[in-house]
């Protein structure tokens, strides 16, 4: 894979290796039990896939601390100067309920059938709705969120190549993995086929060979509204298989990072990664990363267990930048206990920060937000910061440092140096902004927003608009009727007023 980062992030990653050669990103691995150091497959880039939307509810605070915490470490990675390729999946078929994901009920379907709807307008509704309120939090938007309903083929392909190899086993029109053919089934979650029997329900052992092989494909009963044709008769691709086709369609069949939550780590990612090596032959996935649970009086949040605090919810009584503020006091692999009261206590630290942020703001006035030079990279606390999130992401304590930056900042600006604060705003924007996504205005963190693109056009035709004036006065025509055909020919017309020469669309 070819390095086709930009100058700019080649030249900041080679900055930052230069400041700090002794620093290294350790993240703990879920597959080895360890932290380990991080380098990627390819020099400069990351190919990162996290368990994405069930789209047949709103997200509820729990969902929120997953997508905050990987949101966390993609911003943390491009800070450090990395091209990423962030997916995330919408599982909008093949999710089921109960213990026994493939004896259980489909949540879309069982939805769909509780509010007489359809299930595509189930999961369109509640993929707008998820998306909006993601947004809000400052997550950045996936650079690829793909369907599982929209690669059937690639999970069929993949699920013949499991039968031709062994690994699967058609029956009665559904097709299972057979988890006695992988020796290394159980290595993700420490659990062992051996000690797993007895687990699976009575009705599944009819069918199945092992109570432990799991659906790859699951015959459409009658009345079944979402099903495909297949090698096997008409149906739908089981949970599974939905995100091996998904990540290796778009990152490889070997890629960095995987993350999602930790109840997540068996059955589904263990049965991803025996799907996956057993077709392909290849390591899957090289850093496994999973977050720890939202819970209420010691019990995990969840849909199903009527506990949920939902963030639509929620944003009608805080900030949602204090809600990602609390969520990240706590570390992505600690369990965050959900108290209305620990939310408000969080948005009292969260506007002691901010408001040194805002008179900061103020005392230096319009100022343009870069990335970091060396000067200010080797400031002790920019240093501290780096040394904290290179601890496998370790937000508590990089937001402490958050703090002695506002401490400093104070004493600067009682100083009033304005070289000083200038300093001091670009380190605030590239610690809190960028990495922690933790200032208002901060969702696009080092990536492109509509905002960002709209003042950028406005500032580019106002450059050429000034250049034609220019030519104009110099009584350049030709120069003149260039710079209008050029902007004529990529849809923006100029209109020239007493007030001056006005621009809009064609």
């Amino acid at each position: 894979m070819s390095d086709v980062r930009s100058q700019g992030e080649i030249e900041l990653s080679l900055l930052i290796e230069a400041l700090f050669p002794l620093m290294s990103l350790q993240i703990y691995n879920t597959l080895s039990r360890k932290k380990e150091e991080f380098t990627p497959l390819a020099p400069g880039r990351v190919g990162m896939y996290v368990c994405g939307m069930t789209v047949y509810s709103d997200a509820h605070v729990g969902s929120g601390k997953s997508y905050v915490s990987f949101d966390i470490v993609r911003r943390y990675l491009m800070f450090l100067g990395y091209q990423v390729t962030y997916v995330q999946n919408i599982t909008d078929v093949g999710h089921m309920t109960d213990n026994d994901e493939d004896a259980g009920e489909d949540k879309l379907i069982k939805e769909s059938t509780r509010v007489k709807m359809h299930p595509m307008q189930i999961a369109e509704t509640f993929t707008r709705r998820t998306s909006e309120d993601l947004a809000r939090i400052n997550i950045l938007p996936p650079d690829i969120m793909p369907r599982a309903t929209g690669h059937i083929i690639e999970q069929i392909e993949i699920i013949k190549e499991l039968i031709e190899k062994g690994f699967a086993y058609e029956m009665n029109g559904s097709v299972y993995f057979d988890v006695t053919k992988d020796l290394e089934y159980g290595k993700l979650s420490g659990r062992k086929t051996e000690e797993q029997e007895g687990q699976g329900r009575v009705e599944a052992r009819t069918e199945k060979r092992h109570p432990n092989d799991f659906a790859l494909w699951k015959k459409a009963e009658k009345g079944h509204i979402l099903r495909w044709p297949s090698p096997w008769g008409e149906g739908f691709p089981g949970w599974h298989i939905e995100c091996s086709a998904m990540s290796m369609k778009y990152l490889g069949e070997t890629f960095d990072i995987h993350g999602g939550g930790i109840e997540n780590q068996f059955p589904h990612h263990e049965c991803e990664i025996a799907q996956s090596e057993c077709a392909t032959g290849k390591p899957f996935v090289r850093f496994w990363m999973h977050n720890n649970m939202v819970t209420v009086d010691g019990v995990k949040m969840g849909k199903s267990l009527g506990n949920s605090a939902y963030l639509r919810g929620l944003y009608e009584e805080f900030d949602p930048l204090v809600i990602r503020f609390f969520l990240l006091q706590s570390h992505y692999r600690s369990t965050t206990e959900f108290k209305k009261d620990a939310i408000a206590a969080a948005g009292v630290g969260y506007e002691r920060l901010l408001s040194v942020y805002q008179r900061l703001s103020e005392a230096i006035g319009k100022i343009d937000i870069r990335p970091l030079n060396e000067q200010e990279f080797a400031h002790p606390l920019v240093r501290q910061f780096i040394e904290e999130m290179n601890d496998d992401f370790n937000t508590p304590k990089a937001i402490a440092v958050l703090y002695e930056l506002a401490k400093e900042t104070n004493v600067a600006l009682e100083e009033k140096k304005q070289g000083k604060l200038g300093e001091l705003y670009q380190i605030w924007n590239a610690l809190a902004g960028d990495v922690l996504g933790i200032l208002p205005g901060s969702d696009s963190g080092q990536g492109n927003s509509d905002d960002k693109e709209k003042k950028a056009l406005t500032a580019l035709i106002g450059k050429e608009i000034e250049r034609r004036n220019t030519a104009r006065a110099k009584k350049d025509f030709a120069l003149s009727d260039v710079i209008r055909d050029n902007l004529a020919n990529a849809g923006i017309l100029l209109e020239d007023t007493k007030e001056g020469t006005k621009w809009g669309f064609q």
